[in-house]
């Protein structure tokens, strides 16, 4: 989250929101976890959720 630093925001609400749209859209749906079986964590919570189902 370095990239949080180099911005300069309006508000702390505007900030949160930046920050938040970060996460669901770039991170969460993106980045690798090797603690996840190397999946995204959506893949892996869309992998559970069958899971459960199944179950």
């Amino acid at each position: 989250m370095e990239w949080v630093y180099t911005k300069k925001y309006a508000s702390g609400e505007d900030a949160q929101l930046s920050i938040f749209e970060w996460i669901e859209y770039w991170y969460n749906t993106r980045r690798r976890h090797s603690a996840l079986g190397y999946l995204t964590i959506n893949e892996f919570e869309n992998q559970l959720s069958k899971q459960n189902i199944a179950a």
